[in-house]
């Protein structure tokens, strides 16, 4: 009678805990907020509030993470009605960055999220929702925001020199296209211009760019906008993530660039106003007998000024010195001072039809003074907040048509 009693007691004891355990999933998982139909979890909303903690963000925590997924929630809706959907690569990409701006790897970031009891997946949908929202909006209303020059000086008089600075992360093509090469080079840039995916234009630049960057699929550092031409600063900005510019014409070749990223520093660095550089011309082209030449001069020199010493005694058309305004450089010429720090060599351009091999070496850039203030910084800060607006004003919009119910 004993025995059966402890059994009765423990049958009765498992099938509580095991009530208790449903009951406990039941309750993370019970609505905490509807919108529109769509459920927000208890336990979403848990995982926001402990990222939002481990963000250190201030304020009222449970206020913030309730309206925070809220408003994705809103961004979800708008983004499906238009079949919007961020890839895998673009997610990964933005998780890598996210993770680096906190100096640590994905996989070291994703450690410290579980050590705090957060779900990865609580990070990949926070950070896929904001990417693919500022895409949609720069893709929406990016052609709507017109900067006057009575904006900018309005602006500049407003803010002194408190412009902050727009970052890019590209992916870069160029293709050779000399002369009798010239109309099949093209029709490869605008088959390459028509891919949105890393992946197919990483392929694409490991087989026809002519650049050293191949070996990484195109891929380069983050990079002042500023360094890129005046002309293509503009078209940069307007890209979406995965986006490809139109093939881009330079000298004997064809330049293509896809969007990884963008951001906005909150130390401005100055547009340069002049850029010094110096071209050091070598004959044979990308020869075996160029590039060792070109190997030899570089491993000689440290500054600029060393390659009057190589130059001596040379015709004086083989060395090139020039301090100009970015919009003044050849476009393939500035293209490649785009990614160089000064003292740092180029051997990816030629002329002549091949013939000549250019060695093109940054000197330096001359930004302006501290007193004053970079333009094009100031434009690109209009534009990012003028698009900001515009995206407020829309989510204001979807909340106020939208039915919200807290739980």
């Amino acid at each position: 009678m004993r025995a059966r009693l402890s059994l009765a007691t423990t049958l009765a004891l498992m099938l509580c805990f095991f009530v208790s355990g449903v009951a406990t999933a039941q309750g993370q998982f019970a609505p905490a907020i509807t919108v529109n139909d769509s459920v927000i979890t208890q336990y979403e909303l848990d995982q926001r509030k402990r990222l939002l903690t481990l963000f250190r963000t201030p304020g009222d925590i449970d206020k913030q993470a309730r309206n925070g997924l809220i408003e994705d929630r809103l961004k979800q809706q708008e983004l499906a009605r238009f079949d919007l959907n961020l890839s895998e690569e673009a997610l990964n990409t933005a998780l890598e960055e996210f993770a680096a701006r906190a100096n640590l790897s994905l996989a070291q970031f994703t450690q410290v999220l579980q050590q705090n009891g957060i779900a990865p997946e609580t990070l990949r949908d926070f950070v896929q929702v904001g990417v693919s929202w500022r895409d949609y909006i720069r893709s929406r209303f990016g052609r709507q925001v017109t900067i006057t020059d009575s904006d900018i000086e309005r602006a500049m008089a407003q803010q002194g020199n408190r412009a902050t600075a727009i970052e890019v992360l590209l992916s870069e093509i160029i293709i050779p296209a000399p002369p009798n090469r010239a109309r099949q080079a093209q029709a490869t840039a605008e088959r390459i211009s028509q891919v949105t995916s890393f992946g197919a234009f990483e392929s694409a630049a490991r087989q026809h760019s002519a650049l050293p960057t191949r070996t990484q699929g195109g891929r380069l550092p983050w990079l002042p906008i500023t360094n890129y031409p005046p002309q293509i600063q503009g078209l940069l900005l307007e890209l979406r993530t995965g986006e490809v510019t139109a093939p881009l014409n330079i000298t004997n070749g064809v330049a293509l660039f896809q969007m990884r990223g963008v951001r906005e520093v909150a130390q401005a660095v100055a547009a340069p106003t002049s850029v010094d550089y110096a071209a050091y011309y070598i004959p044979g082209g990308r020869s075996e007998a160029g590039l060792r030449a070109a190997a030899n001069v570089a491993s000689s020199v440290d500054t600029c000024d060393d390659l009057y010493g190589v130059a001596r005694n040379q015709p004086a058309e083989v060395l090139d010195r020039n301090d100009l305004a970015l919009s003044e450089i050849p476009s393939d010429v500035a293209l490649e001072l785009a990614r160089l720090d000064p003292g740092e060599i180029s051997t990816n351009l030629t002329r002549d039809n091949g013939q000549t091999l250019v060695l093109l070496m940054l000197c330096g850039r001359t930004v302006a003074g501290q007193g004053e203030t970079d333009p094009e910084a100031v434009r690109n800060q209009i534009r990012g907040q003028r698009l900001s607006g515009m995206a407020d004003a829309l989510l204001s919009d979807l909340r106020a048509g939208a039915v919200i119910i807290n739980r």
